[in-house]
């Protein structure tokens, strides 16, 4: 997460989206730099609200813009799929080492999900509290352009995005049958990613 107190901007990590890179171009000009623990590092809109948001309102009589990113949620839980079967997680209950995309994609539609596929949700991150305020500027993932514009504008400066935690290389077959019943079952995923600018 990174705040830009001058800016009135936040800009919370969604996981698998390039937040990392982010962090590393933008921490030195931003006032709230958080990286550690990931519960803070990747606090969904419902927590950023509830706990940062108040800061600013009760001290400052402000609010935040709240910005992230979304990715196409095939794409996202392949990036999820790939950064999980790293050779270092060999033999842990994370590990999609073993399997293909296909099998950790039923895995997700499972319910309780196993360990490895437990990964959580775009559309999860993006949820409002009763009376907050919800994400004011969502990024598609693969318009890199349209994010790096509007965060130069909005903050006056140049930015050199970096190459970070990008995940292993991996193949992303599914089956139709697979991908049909996904689309299904999450519709919510998509209908989050397609209404991002």
């Amino acid at each position: 997460m990174l705040v830009f107190f001058e800016e009135r901007l936040a800009f919370l990590a969604v996981p698998k989206t390039g937040s990392t890179a982010y962090h590393k171009a933008l921490r030195d000009r931003a006032d709230l730099v958080v990286t550690h623990p990931p519960e803070l590092k990747h606090a969904p809109v419902r927590r950023y609200d509830r706990f940062f948001q108040n800061i600013f309102l009760k001290m400052y009589d402000t609010e935040m813009e709240i910005m992230a990113v979304v990715r196409e949620p095939v794409d996202w839980l392949g990036s999820w799929y790939r950064f999980r079967s790293r050779a270092d997680l060999t033999g842990h209950a994370q590990s999609t080492g073993d399997m293909n995309f296909d099998a950790f994609l039923q895995a997700y539609m499972t319910n309780p999900r196993p360990d490895f596929a437990d990964v959580g949700s775009q559309s999860q991150f993006f949820r409002t509290r009763s009376n907050g305020r919800g994400a004011t500027h969502i990024f598609k993932y693969e318009h890199q352009g349209k994010i790096l514009d509007f965060l130069q504008a909005r903050l006056n400066v140049q930015i050199d995005l970096p190459h970070e935690n990008v995940s292993p290389s991996g193949d992303l077959t599914l089956t139709p049958e697979t991908l049909q019943r996904f689309r299904r079952r999450h519709a919510e995923e998509f209908a989050l990613h397609d209404a991002a600018l």
